[in-house]
């Protein structure tokens, strides 16, 4: 039930208001001083309505610091003593609503209805941006090594500045991506879009589209005018991953605009202007691109305003157990499994592997290991053999005879087909293979007169 403050130092009137909207679907609070309605006032109030004149203050005023103390909350203020002035310093001040005494309570009852929807919109749209935002809190930065809280403190210093451009650099898999979204979703720009591209994905003139869009007839193919990832932005983050791989007559272009906050389309005459903040990411050393002539010395020391280096996960091996259970939580949930964790073996052996491809490649093989675990525990034999045959910890030695590999590869892929319902597609995506991989084991383990759909 929506919640509605009467305030008002007449019993007549909030008894009659409290008659009316309890008959509505409503609770009622009475308060008959400013400050029984301030110390009443809390994230719990739907609904304020306010009279003008009270004992002890003025409505302009606690409507005032009601705003300051909650801004979403709508508050409707009543008054006997109308005039324009006071109704325009009313509406200034943020009130939903302005009505003169008497009034009918017919009409307030509309207005509300109708600000109390007004409110349960606004709230269902925090709701959703907060759910938006959840996967990419700072929590996901899993670790208590020395490393990642700094890398936590560091975003989240970033996140609440004013910083409008972000470079990522770190060896592939070390979760850059994940760190632009914590960026932006931490960031006063959470409410706006997050847009993102991968520079190495498109070619010179397709990315340049892309970015800055396009006017009409501007090339052959375009047909019509098309809106970039800057302008669609606005007020949000643009991420350009693999910035890198970026052309020579691109880096210009994104420096301009960098430097002005504008930019023109392809084919277009007009600037125009946007707010949005830049992450860019790497894997490639840039100041060895721009020593050999290969990245724009003048976009780099542009671009590295504010750097994050995210380690690689030998690095802090320490925090492996912890994302190991992270992952074995988050596939339990997606799997629907109820899998405990790594027996003490198999996290002997991830600690002691160097993990070349981080923490993505750590990622991958608990979810392969959790499609093959039928137990409480993650086993050795669920592992990949590259993870056990790597190990350096000298801790867990898997003997030959203990792992037969073609039966866990069976099993690997009896699980994923099962898992997608024999599409060939997604359990090759889901096991890191291709199409042609994935058929190849079909056949080679007899599975083809079972597998029926593509």
């Amino acid at each position: 039930m929506p919640t509605v403050l009467v305030v008002d130092d007449e019993q007549l009137i909030r008894w009659s208001l409290s008659e009316r909207l309890t008959a509505d679907g409503c609770t009622i609070f009475e308060a008959g001083t400013a400050r029984d309605a301030l110390e009443r006032f809390g994230p719990d109030i739907d609904l304020v309505l306010l009279d003008y004149r009270l004992p002890d203050s003025d409505g302009l005023r606690v409507l005032k610091k009601m705003k300051a103390l909650h801004p979403d909350v709508p508050v409707i203020l009543l008054t006997a003593f109308s005039s324009i002035e006071t109704a325009v310093e009313a509406m200034k001040q943020g009130a939903y609503h302005y009505a003169n005494k008497p009034f009918n309570l017919d009409e307030i009852a509309l207005v509300v209805a109708k600000a109390l929807e007004t409110t349960a919109l606004r709230r269902e749209v925090r709701q959703l941006r907060a759910s938006r935002s959840e996967p990419y809190a700072l929590s996901r930065i899993v670790g208590e090594g020395t490393a990642m809280q700094r890398l936590r403190a560091l975003l989240q210093r970033i996140a609440t500045s004013p910083a409008s451009t972000v470079l990522l650099t770190g060896e592939s898999g070390t979760g850059k991506d994940l760190a632009a979204k914590i960026i932006h979703y931490n960031s006063d720009r959470a409410s706006r879009l997050f847009m993102n591209i991968t520079c190495s994905a498109l070619p010179e003139t397709l990315l340049e589209s892309e970015l800055f869009g396009h006017e009409r007839g501007a090339f052959t193919d375009a047909r019509q005018q098309k809106t970039g990832l800057l302008e669609s932005a606005e007020g949000g983050t643009v991420f350009l991953d693999e910035i890198g791989e970026m052309s020579p007559a691109l880096q210009a272009k994104l420096l301009r605009f960098l430097e002005e906050k504008s930019f023109k389309r392809i084919g277009g005459a007009a600037d125009i202007r946007v707010d949005v903040r830049v992450v860019a990411a790497t894997n490639r050393d840039l100041e060895d691109a721009v020593a050999h002539g290969n990245f724009r010395a003048d976009l780099y020391y542009r671009l590295n305003v504010m750097q994050v280096q995210l380690p690689p996960l030998r690095e802090h091996a320490s925090d492996v157990p912890l994302l190991v259970a992270f992952y074995v939580d988050l596939f339990n949930r997606e799997f629907r499994k109820q899998v405990r964790g790594a027996s003490p073996a198999s996290l002997a052996l991830l600690s002691g592997y160097r993990w070349p491809g981080n923490i993505r490649e750590l990622r991958n093989a608990v979810e392969r290991a959790m499609l093959l675990a039928d137990g409480e525990w993650l086993e050795p034999a669920h592992f990949p053999m590259a993870v056990s045959r790597r190990s350096t910890s000298g801790t867990y030695d898997l003997p030959d005879e203990g792992l037969n590999l073609e039966q866990v590869e069976r099993e690997l892929v009896m699980q994923a087909l099962t898992r997608t319902g024999w599409n060939h597609t997604k359990a090759a995506a889901l096991l890191g293979l291709n199409r042609d991989q994935i058929r190849y084991r079909i056949e080679k383990f007899g599975l083809e007169k079972t597998a029926g759909r593509e």
